[in-house]
């Protein structure tokens, strides 16, 4: 008597079968700027570098501290802090900048310190807080991290082109 199709697939199994859940997640570019610690998808950032001599740009908002040149471009470096109105941070001699990429434009960022990578769960992800104030229409949502407590992670793509917006009305 032949082998039925199910009996076949039986014997062809392994001894013992792993079924691992896989649970999706991304990568993400931490920082830390003044109380807050933020995050951006690692593939909007291009590189992180030495805050080099920066020339200050007239007639801009003060988000815009003025322009860096960067691997034969010049860009303009944004202080995150002005920008969500969480404070301000000072340019220090040898901080550190990184490089956000959206839609083609490049800008430079000012960070206290750079955290690295991390892969973060998508279903780790919590919602904004509701009455967060101008910073939270600026954020894909909240991470708690085990070491690094409460990430904000942030939609760069937003933070730009609200930026740009903010640039040309003046």
């Amino acid at each position: 008597m032949e082998p039925t199709p199910l009996q076949r697939a039986l014997a062809e199994a392994p001894e013992k079968s792993r079924v691992e859940a896989i649970r999706p997640d991304e990568e993400f570019f931490i920082f830390r700027l003044g109380a807050l610690t933020l995050a951006v998808l690692s593939k909007q950032v291009r590189e992180v570098s030495r805050l080099s001599p920066m020339t200050p740009l007239p007639r801009v908002p003060s988000f815009l501290l003025g322009a860096v040149g960067n691997r034969g471009q010049v860009m303009p470096v944004i202080d995150l802090l002005r920008f969500l109105q969480q404070g301000e941070s000072k340019p220090i001699p040898g901080g550190r900048l990184f490089v956000g990429e959206s839609s083609g434009l490049l800008v430079a960022f000012l960070a206290d310190q750079v955290i690295g990578l991390r892969r973060i769960f998508v279903a780790d992800k919590m919602p904004s807080p509701a009455g967060g104030g101008a910073a939270s229409e600026f954020l894909l949502g909240l991470v708690q991290h085990r070491e690094l407590g409460t990430v904000s992670l942030l939609d760069l793509p937003r933070v730009l082109s609200a930026a740009r917006a903010s640039v040309v009305r003046r």
